[in-house]
């Protein structure tokens, strides 16, 4: 039997190897350049993946100029409401809140991620210390939920977030951010097509999983005794405990994953109120049944080339691309048709 040559299945860069505390997916990092205040990220929910006939506008590739099939994600992406913003003020020990500005609707949807309190209700008192301390503030975050009621994901209670408000100065920043409070955010205001952008979710959770499974080890010869599925040794005598880099058994999946630079080929627009209601539903993407396990597409999508962490319906943060290639600046691609997904086959 010839000897197999192949990288093992996991990597040591992602130790503890543990499930995910949320499967609400947020970046750690925003660190974008921008001339002019811009939000930072958006959220959506996977509902799957296509494939789409474009024209590669990558030079250099060999088919460069040529009809080629690209693998797609489709991510559907609500309009977010912005219910309050969140500066931030240096310390010795980090930044922190100066204070939290809220302002939410009666009949908002935040009911059912909290309790809804009196604190919210001081908010010109809130606004008048922000403004005192403006040259204290070194980072502007603004509050937004999702609105799944209205996307295909047949899912009420939203999601409740923080994102960076990035580019320009602070003063610049707390008037932008100022002026998005009660208004909704589509995926369109703060992303455009042909541009590359970072996901983070958490991925498919696979249970407990032996070592083979976990981390592709190879099965021991028969004559190994009373066991194949197993590495062939734990370590040495000496040091008398079992190494972290020995494969084991353990959980796999479920964890928090960032994937970097994936382009977004399209921004499919719904016709929606201004309460981000939809009027019909977009028709460039859907079929009849629409996406399995996740349903009819019924508001904004993206249509990222590639694939995402995580499963149908699953959660997923999407920002600025932190570290763009070097052919960033491709321009709007040109697609050709994309495979709707759904149960009319005609």
């Amino acid at each position: 039997m010839p000897k197999r040559h192949a990288p093992r299945h996991g990597s040591l860069a992602y130790y503890p190897r543990k499930r995910a505390k949320t499967q609400k997916a947020v970046f750690r990092s925003y660190k974008i350049k921008a001339e002019k205040p811009i939000v930072a990220a958006f959220a959506g929910y996977k509902a799957g993946m296509t494939h789409v006939v474009m024209v590669d506008d990558k030079p250099g590739t060999l088919t460069y100029g040529q009809e080629v099939v690209k693998a797609v994600t489709i991510i559907e992406t609500p309009p977010l409401k912005v219910v309050g913003l969140c500066p931030y003020v240096k310390t010795p020990y980090g930044l922190k809140s100066l204070t939290t500005l809220m302002r939410i609707e009666a009949e908002s949807d935040l009911k059912r991620t909290f309790t809804i309190g009196s604190g919210i209700d001081n908010f010109e008192e809130k606004k008048e210390l922000i403004d005192r301390k403006r040259d204290e503030i070194v980072e502007i975050r603004i509050l937004v939920h999702t609105l799944p009621r209205y996307a295909g994901i047949h899912k009420k209670k939203p999601e409740l977030m923080e994102i960076p408000i990035v580019g320009g100065n602070i003063e610049e920043q707390l008037d932008y951010a100022f002026s998005l409070i009660g208004k909704l955010i589509r995926v369109s205001d703060v992303f455009k097509e042909g541009q590359y952008v970072d996901v983070t979710a958490v991925t498919k959770g696979k249970g407990f999983q032996g070592v083979i499974k976990r981390f592709g080890v190879a099965l021991l010869p028969h004559k190994a005794g009373k066991r194949r599925r197993e590495v062939g040794s734990l370590g040495s005598r000496h040091p008398p405990w079992i190494s972290w880099r020995v494969p084991r058994p353990g959980q796999m999946g479920y964890h928090k994953r960032t994937e970097y630079n994936k382009r977004i080929l399209k921004i499919v627009q719904a016709d929606l109120d201004e309460k981000g209601i939809p009027k019909s539903y977009p028709t460039e993407i859907n079929l009849r049944g629409g996406f399995r396990n996740y349903g009819i597409i019924k508001s904004d999508a993206i249509v990222l080339q590639g694939s995402v962490p995580g499963p149908v319906k699953r959660f997923v943060m999407i920002r600025h691309a932190i570290r763009p290639p070097k052919l960033a600046e491709l321009g709007e691609p040109k697609i050709i048709s994309i495979a709707r997904v759904g149960g009319d086959k005609k």
